[in-house]
């Protein structure tokens, strides 16, 4: 009975929080507060995938949902992005009948990192994705090894284990675990010999904490690395980026799988190949899975063009409180090589836990933007006096501030024609849509 009250109550609030414009996750909440077990209760489809990681969960999820779809299978994922286990019991509970079946062939999840060990104590799933594991919202999650001990309870032994391979810590998932994939990227024209970026948590090994040598870096501390004591090191992959163009926008999966990239980024490279390889293993045709990733546009508005006056614009989304969001956007402006303008706004910093704590832009390798042709760099947003102490110590002379955003948009509208970058996060994206002229 508690079962059948659980689904009713949760498919009713659904309903009424679509009527809103909410309810992805409180269905679910007031479900397992009838029935707390109710996860165990339902009948789930076969194939369960799961993606988590600080970086990319979500539009890695987005393009696994697109290339499923083209294989012709029915897929449920929490396209919202309520990734904690009131949003995933939302989405359970109202895909399945009164009975308790979850009408689907895959049901796939994006899965908060913190919180995957509640999700997944009821059932497992028969894939699991971790993208990357790097310092994310500080406040919240504190160093990445604390967010490594809070995944692994989550990892059940018959779960096959889809990991990046170039990624030091998160690889360390599959000590002691049978069933591993790997994907990752062989070396790629414009890779470093060292990691970058402000800080350095790839200099020690996540197993013993020797020194960590690195043969090739795409970007910060991902790349190809080996412990100077334990061994640990980049394995061989089994999906591999062979050849990267990303001034065509141009990769090469396997030697011979061709896929076009819409935002030429190595960030989305990295997501574009975890989606291909979980895809693979659930049987998707390498061509089918290319002819959807290619020059495929994400829903998810992390990159969005729009015209403001003479200017064309590129609005990249990074994620506050993470460094590396933003220094992989900062690196696709600089290597954009077009006479560009940079809007930098920072109106809020945490949409769910409301902090202040601006210490993150420190992270943030600003310094990429010392380039002959940015022309402009303009700070705005509530924290546009933290952004500009921050830029005080860096080299660069041709920034300025314009706390209103507004203003800002006003201001660059009217002065020049050069391509214009936005960087900002998801909570203030629309406080700059809303002044512009959106692209189709």
């Amino acid at each position: 009975m508690r079962k059948f009250l659980a689904i009713v109550l949760c498919k009713l609030g659904r309903f009424a929080g679509k009527l809103v414009g909410k309810g992805s996750s409180l269905p679910g909440k007031l479900a397992l507060k009838v029935c707390p077990d109710i996860l165990s209760r339902v009948r789930l489809p076969g194939r369960i995938i799961a993606v988590t990681g600080s970086n990319g969960k979500t539009s890695t999820v987005e393009m696994i949902a697109a290339i499923l779809r083209a294989e012709g299978k029915r897929v449920i994922y929490n396209e919202e992005g309520s990734n904690q286990i009131e949003g995933v019991a939302t989405l359970i509970l109202t895909s399945a009948t009164l009975g308790g079946s979850v009408r689907a062939d895959v049901l796939l999840l994006e899965s908060d990192e913190r919180y995957a060990r509640h999700t997944f104590r009821w059932f497992h799933p028969t894939e699991l994705v971790v993208t990357n594991l790097y310092r994310d919202q500080l406040t919240r999650n504190g160093h990445p090894e604390w967010v490594y001990d809070a995944i692994l309870p989550a990892i059940h032994p018959d779960t096959e284990l889809i990991l990046n391979a170039d990624d030091p810590l998160s690889s360390c998932f599959a000590r002691g675990h049978e069933k591993v994939r790997w994907f990752g990227l062989d070396r790629c024209a414009g890779d470093l010999d060292a990691p970058s970026g402000v800080y350095r948590d790839g200099a020690y090994c996540p197993v013993c904490h020797a020194a960590m040598e690195y043969d090739y870096v795409h970007y910060n501390h991902i790349g190809a690395y080996r412990c100077t004591k334990c061994g640990h090191r980049k394995p061989a992959t089994d999906y591999t980026v062979t050849a990267a163009d990303l001034e065509k926008g141009v990769l090469t999966i396997d030697g011979a799988v061709t896929v076009e990239l819409a935002f030429r980024s190595i960030y989305n490279v990295y997501n574009i190949l975890a989606a291909y390889a979980v895809c693979r293993r659930a049987g998707a045709a390498a061509e089918t899975a290319a002819g959807v990733l290619s020059r495929y546009l994400l829903k998810n508005g992390r990159m969005q063009t729009f015209r403001l006056g003479a200017r064309h614009g590129t609005l990249l989304t990074s994620k506050h409180e993470n460094s590396i969001a933003y220094d992989t956007n900062l690196r696709y402006i600089a290597a954009s090589g077009e006479d560009c303008a940079v809007l930098v706004i920072v109106d809020a910093v945490s949409r769910k836990y409301f902090t202040s704590e601006t210490s993150w832009l420190w992270d943030i390798d600003f310094g990429q933007l010392e380039a002959p042709h940015v022309k402009e760099i303009v700070l705005s947003g509530r924290y546009c006096n933290d952004l500009a102490e921050r830029f005080s110590y860096t080299e660069l002379k041709n920034w300025r501030v314009q706390p209103d955003i507004a203003a800002a948009a006003a201001e660059l509208r009217e002065a020049g024609n050069e391509a214009l970058y936005v960087v900002t996060c998801f909570s203030d994206r629309e406080k700059l849509l809303s002044h512009v002229e959106r692209e189709a």
